[in-house]
């Protein structure tokens, strides 16, 4: 019989990898949480429309990428896509956009039917924020200063912002017009998805990456030349407070951005160190997102990060993050002290704050058990035979490679000197 293996695309997350991820996460939180963002952990199943409305029905997530399903009564189900939906939608659902302003951040995983490729799988992680209800330019460049934090926390380079602004739906459609003319103009250099999207959705052929077609695209209008003096305003304010902050960017004006429901302001923090996958970061405003779901229109912007880009940005241009050894590993030698390991170590846990004890279960010779403390990367061995356990004390073994002595202790002094390994 074959063993059954891990469905493609969906990876499984190993022990020896984990620590960066309690790296990232962790550094991430506190980044936000410095920032005033409150955590929302929305479901990851929602209703299908939510996504055909928000996204957009003309659009590769919708139509090829979702993974949808009709449940036993019937009605249609999406694994989510992407989590701005979903944060807009509970926040309508659970009133918190009357009135009152929102920042939010969220984590979690995120499903699209895609070709698995590195750093791009069909279950990956999302750290992500929205911001409601500020209309200003000034919460758009909150959020790109904290990215730009983000990055220096967590310690990469190599990441490029690049930004742009799509104005209001008003001169979008003034700019729809004026491009499908011109792409119909060109109509012979378009391949079979431009062709597609002309009448149903013309500005996404500004993302197109088919060689073929950039020297066309290049030349294509642009929509920033279009825009009102009041988006324009706004766009220059944005500029303005990320230069005076000493944030470098790069004006894209062929940057749009593969959801539908954005407006104004777009960003993507990009990097040539992942390959062809160069994207790490994504956002902007969405000021239509709430009416489009059916509630009065609301102020928003927001970012998502991919989070296993971002692992992989890291590990390519730093060393990895040391795995999550254990502060202490406490070996047993005989059958009355490994019946009082667990005891002993609960009542240390319990006495140390964020203490690491691993308690050796295997049998073996103390050789044995002191190979394994040494892999295991504690900072010291803690030795349990019978004369510690009558005599109510510990011995401790330093294992680090500056060495130290050894020394039979109290539980209280043991308490004492492992409190500084913390």
């Amino acid at each position: 019989m074959s063993s059954i293996r891990s469905v493609k695309g969906m990876n499984d997350i190993l022990p020896s990898d984990i620590a960066n991820w309690h790296f990232v996460e962790d550094t991430a939180r506190h980044v936000l949480e410095s920032y005033g963002y409150a955590e929302i952990r929305p479901p990851v199943l929602e209703k299908t429309e939510l996504f055909k409305r928000s996204i957009g029905e003309v659009t590769d997530i919708v139509e090829k990428e979702m993974y949808t399903f009709a449940d036993r009564n019937g009605e249609s189900l999406t694994m989510r896509p992407e989590c701005t939906a979903s944060v807009a939608r509970a926040c309508i659902q659970n009133s918190l956009l009357t009135n009152q302003t929102q920042r939010l951040w969220y984590r979690g995983p995120m499903f699209r039917y895609e070709r698995p490729q590195k750093g791009r799988y069909r279950q990956f992680h999302q750290i992500g924020a929205e911001a409601f209800g500020m209309p200003g330019p000034h919460i758009d460049a909150e959020l790109i200063l904290l990215l730009g934090r983000l990055w220096r926390e967590i310690g990469i380079g190599h990441v490029d912002l690049e930004l742009n602004t799509l104005g209001t739906s008003t001169a979008r459609r003034a700019y729809r017009a004026k491009l499908v003319e011109y792409f119909q103009a060109n109509a012979s250099v378009l391949d079979a998805d431009s062709e597609r999207r002309l009448e149903s959705n013309p500005l996404r052929i500004l993302d197109s990456k088919n060689p073929s077609m950039q020297d066309m695209i290049e030349k294509a209008p642009r929509l920033i030349d279009m825009i009102d003096s009041e988006c324009r305003e706004h766009f220059d304010v944005l500029c303005q407070i990320l230069s005076d902050a000493g944030l470098t960017y790069r004006l894209n004006t062929r940057l749009v951005r593969g959801l539908d429901y954005y407006s104004r302001t777009v960003f993507e923090w990009t990097t040539d160190k992942l390959g062809a996958q160069g994207t790490v970061c994504g956002g902007g405003r969405y000021d239509g997102l709430t009416e489009q779901l059916g509630a009065p229109a609301t102020p928003g912007v927001g970012f998502s990060v991919g989070v296993e880009r971002l692992i992989e940005l890291k590990t390519a241009t730093d060393e990895a993050v040391a795995r999550l050894a254990p502060h202490a590993y406490l070996l047993a030698l005989g059958d009355t002290p490994a019946n009082a390991a667990h005891p002993i170590a609960e009542q240390l846990r319990s006495a140390v704050d964020d203490l690491r004890i691993t308690v050796d279960a295997e049998a073996g010779s103390a050789k044995a058990k002191f190979r394994r403390a040494d892999r295991s990367g504690a900072r010291y061995a803690i030795v349990l035979g019978d004369d510690e356990v009558s005599s109510g004390q510990l011995t401790i073994k330093p294992m680090f490679k500056e060495g130290g002595e050894q020394v039979r202790v109290s539980i209280e002094n043991a308490i004492q000197l492992l409190s500084k390994a913390v």
